[in-house]
C-alpha cells in the first residue's frame, strides 16, 4: 500500500513545473493520459502494488485530460482534483499549492465545547456556491456556533445533489464554485474563529459517473453489499486500491483544505473483516495528516456501535463522537406523538431523557423491537460530548415525506423546552442550518438524475419513507416530490428574510447557545458530576453538581402545569446554605413564550410549580 503522504499522493500532482500522474489499475497493461484537445499522449510506467506513474512538463494547470486503459476509455481521473464539465467530462490539473492560506496561526478543533451547524452549500443561501456561504459565516460566529458541518460536497452528477451520490471523492462540486472555492470558504472561517469538518462518504459510490471499475473491478467487494450500492473491497484479494483511495482521501481533505475534521457517513456500512479495520487506519492517518492542527472525527453510525468511540489498542476506530439517533427519536415521540416507523420502541418521556444525559445512548445492547435484534453495545470511558445530540438534520426533515422540519409539526413551547435540553446538557448538539429561526421551507431529498436513474430514485424514496405506516398510504405516496424536480431543490433553499421576521425563536437559540458556552458550570464538563431523576411521567431535572455549590438545575416539563406541595425528590433540595434562584425560563415573553412563571417558593424549599411544556435552568445563591 502506498503510504498516506505527498509524495506517494495519486490522482495528478502540479508541482515545480511539472505533473505527475498515478493511477492504480492492477489488471492493466498499458495506461496514458490523453490531454484534451491535443494528440499529445502520456503512457504511464507500471509500479509495484497495480499503480502506473508518469510525468511531464506539458499539462501545467488548467489542462484537461483522460486516462484510457488497455486502449479502452478515455474516462476521467478517479482521483481528479476537479471536474469543471461534470463527472462525464475531462478531469483538470490543478496547482494544490497556490492559493494563499492565512490561518497559519489555526490550531484545530477539540470536542468540548463545541456546537455544530449543519448545512448544505446549494441550499443554504440563494447562489448555492461556497462564496455564497462566506458572506453568512459572520452571522454564524455571531449566533455562537464554533463548527460547521458541511454535508458532502464530492463531485456528483447533475445540477443538484444531496452529495451522497459523489463519484469522484477528491473533486469539489464545480457547481458550488471553481477549485479554491471550498479553500476560501475554510480561510474566511478560520478567520472568524469557526472550524469546518466536512461529511465523507466511504460505504457507496453513486450510480451515476462512477468509474471506478472501469480501472479495476477491484474497488468494489463481491462479499458485502449496502442498500445505496456496491460496497468497497477493503478485505479482500487486491483491497489495497480501495484502502489506498479513502485513506488518502480523507487525508487530502485535511491537508489540502485545511479541514478541521470529518464526519463518516454511515459507517454501519463500511465492511472490514482484517486486522486492521479501515476506519481506525483511516482516523490515524488523518491525525497525522493534519499534525500540528487538532482535528475531530464523528461518525453515522445507525446500530450505534459505541466501542468505535474507543482507540483501536482497545480495540475501537479512534473516532471522537457519533450522532445519536436515541436522543432525536425520543424528541420526536414528545414532540408528535407518533410512534410510527423507527420511533416505535421509544416513549418520549422524562425517563429516556434522563438517561441520554447520563448515559449516551438508550440502547446499548438490548433488545431493538424495530428491527428484531440487539441495538447498540455498552458506553466506555467519559460521556460528556462524545454523543452528538440533534432534534432535526438532513436524514430526519426529509424522512417527512413532504420534507417539513420538526419544528412545523410541534407545538412551539414544546419545542423550546426540548431545544433547551439538547443546547444545555452535556452531550454535543447540533443544529440543521436554518433551525435557530425556525425556517418555514422543507428540505426534501434531491437529486439531479438522468432519465434512466429518475424514476428508479423516485421510487426508491417512496419505498424508503413507505416503512412508516402513514407514509404508505397510496394518497401520500402520491405527494413524495421528484427527487430530480429542479422545483424539490429550489424549495429546499433557505430564505434568510425569516432571519429578521422569525426573530423571537432566533433569540431563544442565541441565547442558549451564549449561556452553555459563558456559564461557568455548563461550559466545563471538568466543574460538575450530572445527575438527574423524573418528577412525573413527562417532567424531570437535570443537576449539575459542583464541588464549591455552583450547582445549577435544569428542569422540563413536557406535560400540563403541575404543582407540588411536597417533592420527595432530593435532587432539587439546594445546597447547604444556598437557595435556587431563576436564571432562564423558555416561556420569556421575548422568545414568543406565555411569561416567566418561577417554579419556585423560598428559594425551592416551598411549593414547586411547573408551568406546562416548558424548561428552566435554577442556579444557587447564597441563603
Amino acid at each position: 500500500m502506498l503510504p498516506a503522504n505527498s509524495d506517494a499522493i495519486i490522482g495528478a500532482r502540479f508541482r515545480e513545473g511539472e505533473t505527475r500522474f498515478r493511477v492504480w489499475a492492477p489488471d492493466a497493461k498499458i495506461v496514458e493520459v490523453v490531454f484534451e484537445g491535443s494528440q499529445e499522449r502520456l503512457e504511464l510506467e507500471p509500479e509495484a502494488d497495480g499503480y502506473f506513474l508518469g510525468t511531464t512538463e506539458k499539462a501545467p494547470p488548467g489542462t484537461l485530460y483522460r486516462y484510457k486503459v488497455d486502449d479502452r476509455g478515455p474516462w476521467p481521473d478517479p482521483c481528479s482534483r476537479y471536474q469543471p464539465h461534470g463527472v462525464h467530462g475531462p478531469s483538470m490539473i490543478v496547482d494544490s499549492d497556490a492559493f494563499d492560506w492565512s490561518d497559519q496561526s489555526w490550531q484545530g478543533a477539540q470536542l468540548v465545547g463545541q456546537v455544530f451547524y449543519e448545512i448544505h452549500i446549494g441550499t443554504f443561501t440563494p447562489q448555492g456556491t461556497f462564496d455564497g456561504a462566506i458572506e453568512r459565516l459572520g452571522y454564524l460566529r455571531e449566533l455562537g456556533i464554533t463548527t460547521i458541518e458541511l454535508m458532502p460536497v464530492a463531485e456528483c452528477p447533475g445540477r443538484f445533489n444531496w452529495g451522497y451520490d459523489g463519484v469522484q471523492l477528491f473533486a469539489p462540486y464545480h457547481v458550488y464554485g471553481d477549485y479554491v472555492g471550498l479553500k476560501r470558504f475554510v480561510n474566511e472561517a478560520h478567520a472568524k474563529g469557526l472550524a469546518v469538518i466536512l461529511d465523507v462518504v466511504y460505504n457507496h459510490l453513486g450510480p451515476d459517473g462512477n468509474y471506478l471499475a472501469c480501472f479495476s473491478p477491484h474497488y468494489f467487494s463481491k462479499r458485502y453489499k449496502t442498500e445505496w450500492g456496491e460496497a468497497l473491497n477493503f478485505d479482500a484479494e487486491h483491497a489495497n486500491g480501495a484502502r489506498d483511495f479513502v485513506v488518502h482521501n480523507a487525508c487530502y481533505w485535511i491537508k489540502e483544505f485545511h479541514l478541521d475534521g470529518l464526519r463518516l457517513d454511515a459507517t454501519q456500512s463500511i465492511f472490514d473483516s482484517g486486522n486492521q479495520h479501515i476506519l481506525a487506519e483511516l482516523v490515524s492517518a488523518a491525525r497525522k495528516a493534519a499534525t500540528p492542527r487538532n482535528i475531530l472525527v464523528t461518525a453515522e453510525n445507525e446500530p450505534q456501535c459505541s466501542e468505535h468511540l474507543l482507540p483501536p489498542e482497545r480495540g475501537g476506530m479512534g473516532i471522537d463522537a457519533m450522532w445519536n439517533d436515541d436522543f432525536h427519536h425520543a424528541a420526536s415521540v414528545a414532540l408528535r406523538g407518533s410512534r410510527d416507523g423507527y420511533m416505535r420502541d421509544y416513549t418520549g418521556r422524562a425517563q429516556e431523557f434522563v438517561s441520554c444525559a447520563k448515559y449516551g445512548f438508550l440502547y446499548q445492547g438490548q433488545r431493538y423491537g424495530w428491527q428484531d435484534k440487539p441495538r447498540g453495545s455498552p458506553m466506555h470511558g467519559p460521556l460528556a460530548g462524545c454523543c452528538i445530540t440533534f432534534i432535526d438534520n438532513h436524514d430526519q426533515i426529509a424522512n417527512h415525506f413532504l420534507g417539513d422540519r420538526i419544528h412545523a409539526r410541534a407545538a412551539p413551547q414544546m419545542y423550546r423546552a426540548l431545544a433547551a435540553l439538547m443546547l444545555l446538557a452535556p452531550q454535543t448538539p447540533l443544529l440543521f442550518m436554518g433551525q435557530e429561526f425556525a425556517a418555514s421551507n422543507r428540505f426534501n431529498f434531491f437529486a439531479d438524475h438522468n432519465d434512466a436513474l429518475r424514476s428508479l430514485v423516485h421510487n426508491g424514496r417512496r419505498e424508503f419513507i413507505g416503512q412508516f405506516v402513514a407514509y404508505a398510504d397510496p394518497s401520500v405516496q402520491a405527494m413524495v416530490p421528484d427527487p430530480s424536480a429542479m422545483e424539490t431543490f429550489e424549495r429546499s433553499k433557505l430564505d434568510w428574510s425569516e432571519a429578521r421576521s422569525h426573530a423571537e425563536i432566533l433569540t431563544f437559540h442565541r441565547d442558549l447557545i451564549h449561556l452553555r458556552r459563558s456559564d461557568p458550570v455548563i461550559a466545563n464538563p471538568d466543574a460538575y458530576e450530572l445527575d438527574g431523576a423524573t418528577l412525573s411521567e413527562n417532567a424531570f431535572v437535570l443537576r449539575w453538581f459542583t464541588p464549591d455549590q455552583m450547582d445549577r438545575l435544569l428542569i422540563v416539563n413536557l406535560d400540563r402545569q403541575l404543582t407540588f406541595d411536597a417533592l420527595p425528590e432530593p435532587m432539587i433540595a439546594p445546597p447547604r446554605r444556598c437557595q435556587w434562584a431563576l436564571a432562564w425560563s423558555s416561556e420569556d415573553a421575548s422568545y414568543g413564550g406565555h411569561g416567566i412563571i418561577s417554579p419556585i417558593q423560598d428559594g425551592g424549599r416551598g411549593r414547586w410549580n411547573l408551568a406546562a411544556q416548558s424548561s428552566v435552568l435554577l442556579r444557587t445563591a447564597p441563603a
